[in-house]
């Protein structure tokens, strides 16, 4: 298995999914710990949960995949702040674009659908409403 263009030795692999495993029933262990506290105050609820998923994390934050995460959410921080946002007025124009566009396809939509009903019920059935 090969991972940041070096080879890494199977006993790394195991122990990074033994540690996946571990942060995993951590988390489990805080939801569980919600439940089991049922008779106690919210706060005291809400802080097994914090607890167990703040556990999780610290546990999968030294894992090779957690640290590809980390270095994944970096490059995506590192792409939005790259992202050309439109100005007020070109938002504006679009979406007054786009406004036009669906009220010209409501008119001729309902146009079509009168001109069939026409056809069909005083043409060919001949019906009078």
């Amino acid at each position: 298995m090969q991972s940041s263009g070096a080879v890494r030795a199977d006993g790394q692999v195991m122990a990074d999914k033994i540690k996946l495993a571990v942060a995993v029933l951590l988390m489990l262990g805080g939801i569980a710990g919600f439940y089991f506290l049922s008779d106690s105050a919210l706060v005291l609820r809400v802080a097994a949960i914090i607890a167990g998923f703040a556990a999780g994390i610290a546990v999968g934050w030294f894992t090779e995949p957690g640290q590809q995460l980390i270095v994944f959410a970096q490059e995506a921080v590192a792409e939005t702040k790259k992202v050309v946002w439109p100005t007020r007025k070109e938002s504006l124009q679009t979406t007054g674009v786009v406004f036009v566009f669906m009220v010209a396809m409501a008119v001729f939509l309902w146009l079509t659908d009168k001109s069939l009903e026409y056809a069909l019920y005083d043409l060919v059935l001949g019906w009078r409403k």
